[in-house]
Parts: structure tokens; sequence; C-alpha cells
């Protein structure tokens, strides 16, 4: 699903009025073809699948060195994104930690990049974007266990209201084996000191 770019643009031209301004001065002209390119890219993953990128898996069991089937956690840290509160249509962006616990197939790297990219760019809350990586990973990896942890500034909670620049929002997902707090504790420490608080407690329990 493509954005209406000219939809867009008219509508933009019609809220610079409603605010009292000229869409037609000099500095607001092309604001209205700057703003339909810019929703262009902030919500290009409405109507995305965000699980094609996990469609190419790698066996590791059948691969050219079997042995090395991982024990552990695939963690993949400071994944910066951005996305668009769907309450203020103000931008929140920070970083988003995703560890899984393989079991016979594992993938790409950019391929959990391109997972956070999808569910990102569409209109969000934060709780529910880390869900829905999560809820991606278990679906089509074959994890024993996934974990995802966002840290992330909000343009609603910076800009306007309480305007707290200095705060950022932690949420985290977790599911198969890391829905025990014990069991996620470690690879939270690793993710960085940001993230420790919510090893165990409410904002650490499994949604």
């Amino acid at each position: 699903m493509s954005v209406d770019r000219e939809r867009v643009a008219a509508l933009t031209r019609e809220l610079l009025e409603a605010i009292g301004e000229d869409p037609e001065r000099p500095g607001l002209k092309q604001t209205p073809a700057r703003m339909a390119d810019l929703y262009a890219e902030f919500f290009a993953g409405v109507g995305e699948d965000p699980g094609a990128p996990l469609a190419h898996t790698i066996s590791v069991s059948h691969g050219p060195a079997p042995e090395t089937v991982p024990s552990g956690a695939v963690l993949l840290r400071d994944i910066r994104f951005r996305s668009v509160c769907e309450h203020h249509l103000l931008p929140f962006a920070g970083h988003a930690h995703i560890a899984y616990l393989p079991g016979e197939q594992v993938v790409g790297l950019g391929a959990l990049v391109k997972v956070v990219e999808v569910l990102a760019s569409r209109p969000q809350v934060q709780e529910r974007l880390g869900e829905q990586i999560a809820d991606t990973i278990a679906a089509h990896l074959d994890a024993r266990g996934v974990l995802v942890v966002l840290d992330a500034a909000h343009g609603c909670v910076t800009m306007r209201g309480g305007k707290q620049p200095e705060a950022s929002t932690l949420t985290i997902a977790a599911r198969g084996a890391y829905a025990d707090p014990v069991a996620r504790a470690e690879l939270i420490a690793l993710m960085g000191p940001s993230t420790a608080v919510g090893a165990s407690g409410p904002a650490g329990d499994a949604r």
C-alpha cells in the first residue's frame, strides 16, 4: 500500500490554512510537497509484510560447519529506529536490541534490522512495536526464545505536555525461554546499563 502523496499535499495545504497561515508564502510554498515525501518515507511500512525479510534462513546443522550450532543467544544491539506516535503524529526514535535463541535455523542479521524498519514505518505506540517485532521473529524462526528491548525518546513527551527533554521510554517484549526474567537477565545486562532496570519487575514482564 503506497502513500497518496497528492492527497497528503492537499491536506497539508488545508492544515496550514486552518492554523491561519498562507500556504502560498515563499517559506511554505514547497511544504505540502515536502510533507508528502516525508509521509511516504515515514509510513512506508503500512501494509508491508514484516515477516518477509525472515523468509531466507540458514540451516546451521546442514552447513559447512555443523559443529558450530549456536548454544546461546544471537544478540543484535543498538539498531537505530524512528517511528511516529499514533496519538499526536509526533516522532519517537531510539535503539532496538534484539536477541533470539536459535533452533535449527538462523537468519542474516540484516533481516532483523529490516523487521524493525518495516514495523516502525507506520503509526505506532512503542509498547505495540516491541510486541510486534517479538511476534514476527517468533513466528518466522524456530527460535526457542525471543527478547526485544526498545529504548526511545518521544516527541509527545519531550516537546509537549510535561516537556521532559531527557526522558526516554524503555519497553521489553519476551517470548519462549526469555519470558522468564531470570533467563533474560544476562542478555539485558549485555544490552547496556540503560536496559538493566527492566530485567525484572512489571516493566520486564512478558506481554
